[in-house]
């Protein structure tokens, strides 16, 4: 849509509009005009071509049935070359002396010239291959045509002697067969363009009307807009030049504007709004300036409080952090020594998968407190061996939960990362499955190359549908939190994964989730 910055611009835009109007108006009129006259065009050259053609018809058949008639009247009284003779002299006769487009012409069904009054030293010639500039051999489809019962027209190219030059021609044709000869007549069809000249003009002309017509509305159009722009524009920029000045002089005092220096009633109306406004406004004004110094104090004061609320809260979960460290190792270290003498005790087992959840948790709390404050270098690392680690820590965490491990790992899969960073990946994906999945149900992990620079690691349980599938690797977010947690795993995964460009996939239905990470295989680009 135009926006018009002043009813200046408007004007203009109104003019130009008017003449995109009218330039339109004038080629769809020109158009309709071009189609109807090509309409006629095809109409006039049709009834032209079927008149002549009947003209042409007529006359061979009606010299063919004078043939008949006088061959048959002397047949017994003449030779027949006589008669021939005579034949075409009446021919001869009959013709329109000086005429050189209209001519009656006779062959004999050998292609011989018979009778060629226009150019008679044809005649006795065998033109019955001759062809015509595109090809065609002319005497003989007019022989072959002229045999039929009705004969038949042919068109062809032909020399012209009025213009000296060829152009197209149809003929009709004709057999006399007790003669053995091929009586036609044709006419040039580049006549027509006379009359497709005249009628152009004649539309030239009407176009031009046409043309003359719309640009004398144009410019009354465009006139009109210059006097409404004058008379007009003139006063509403007048007036609001007025309203102008009385706005500015209201900041200084308080008075309203006066009626008489406005000539247009509605701008009356519109000073009278904006004075009310302006004046709520100063009010306002003054009530958010008392606000405002009021509300700064609080501000400053309740952000204080907040940052020293997160730093307490930093520095409180870096100190846990720290302080778990201690009593797990000595919880890890001690069951191990337990289970040195009671091997099977199914307390233990439990003590200990309890404690690598601990350890988990810790991994990830470590995790995210240090990682803006640490370099994590990457090296080549035995991806199939460091997953069997992994599902062999999380072993006993399983079998306390009544699941199992079903893998489908290759072996000698290697990748360029991090080793701690893909410890956070491959725990937290495990951990979430032994966590979520339904009990006596089989977790399924998977390591494969995807393609030549690709290797794929799949987690798959059988658990319920994660409907807020965009919104599972978001801070503190959590499915299901009848199953505990921060809600930071999946967090700290996709931060990983963006930073070193893994791809994640994830596939969830009513029975099955699936999570995929797709690593490059020598991936050494952060971004």
């Amino acid at each position: 849509m135009i926006k018009a910055k002043s009813l200046y611009h408007l004007i203009l835009y109104s003019i130009f509009f008017i003449v995109i109007l009218t330039s339109s108006f004038t080629f769809i009129i020109i158009e309709n005009a071009f189609d109807e006259f090509q309409e006629k065009i095809d109409i006039i050259k049709k009834n032209y071509s079927d008149k002549r053609k009947d003209l042409i018809q007529a006359d061979i058949k009606n010299s063919v049935k004078f043939i008949k008639y006088y061959h048959q009247r002397y047949k017994d009284t003449k030779s027949e070359k006589q008669i021939k003779e005579e034949i075409l002299k009446s021919f001869e006769t009959m013709r329109r002396d000086g005429d050189l487009n209209h001519y009656l012409f006779i062959y004999g069904f050998d292609g011989t010239s018979i009778y060629y009054p226009v150019l008679k030293k044809d005649i006795g010639k065998n033109l019955y291959e001759f062809k015509d500039p595109s090809g065609k051999k002319v005497i003989q489809e007019l022989i072959n045509i002229s045999k039929t019962k009705e004969g038949g027209f042919v068109q062809y190219i032909w020399y012209k002697p009025e213009i000296r030059k060829d152009a197209l021609k149809i003929s009709y044709a004709l057999a006399y067969k007790p003669f053995d000869w091929t009586i036609g007549s044709g006419i040039y069809l580049d006549e027509i363009d006379k009359i497709v000249k005249e009628k152009k003009d004649e539309y030239d002309e009407k176009i031009s009307n046409y043309i003359l017509q719309i640009m004398s509305l144009t410019i009354m159009l465009v006139l009109y807009s210059i006097f409404i722009y004058k008379n007009a524009t003139i006063l509403i920029v007048n007036d609001v030049k007025e309203i102008g000045k009385f706005l500015k002089e209201t900041q200084q005092d308080d008075n309203r504007i006066k009626q008489d220096r406005l000539i247009f009633g509605e701008f009356k109306v519109i000073a009278n709004y904006a004075y009310d406004a302006m004046h709520n406004i100063k009010d306002k004004n003054n009530m958010l300036q008392e606000l405002n110094k009021h509300l700064e104090e609080t501000v400053n004061l309740q952000t204080k409080e907040l940052k020293d609320l997160v730093d307490s809260q930093k520095k409180f979960l870096k100190n846990s952090v720290h302080e778990i460290n201690t009593p797990l190792s000595i919880i890890r270290t001690n069951i191990d020594l337990f289970k040195m003498h009671e091997k099977d005790n199914k307390y233990v087992s439990n003590i200990e998968s309890g404690a690598k959840i601990i350890q988990y948790i810790y991994d990830d709390l470590s995790y995210l407190i240090k990682k803006d404050r640490v370099d994590y270098p990457k090296e080549y690392i035995d991806f199939s061996e460091f997953l069997k680690q992994r599902l062999e820590f999380f072993d006993g965490v399983a079998n306390a939960n009544d699941l199992f491990f079903i893998t489908n790992i290759d072996e000698d899969i290697y990748i360029k990362f991090n080793r701690l960073e893909l410890q956070r990946i491959v725990d937290n994906n495990i951990s979430n499955a032994i966590k979520y999945s339904y009990a006596k149900s089989p977790i399924y992990i998977r390591l494969t190359y995807f393609n030549d620079d690709y290797v794929e690691f799949s987690v798959k349980t059988n658990s319920e549908k994660i409907e807020e599938t965009n919104k599972i690797f978001n801070d503190f977010y959590r499915e299901n939190n009848a199953r505990g947690g921060f809600g930071l795993g999946l967090r700290i995964v996709k931060e990983i994964c963006d930073k070193n460009l893994v791809i994640i996939k994830l596939e969830s239905t009513d029975n099955e989730t699936k999570f995929t990470y797709r690593f490059k295989i020598n991936e050494n680009t952060t971004s």
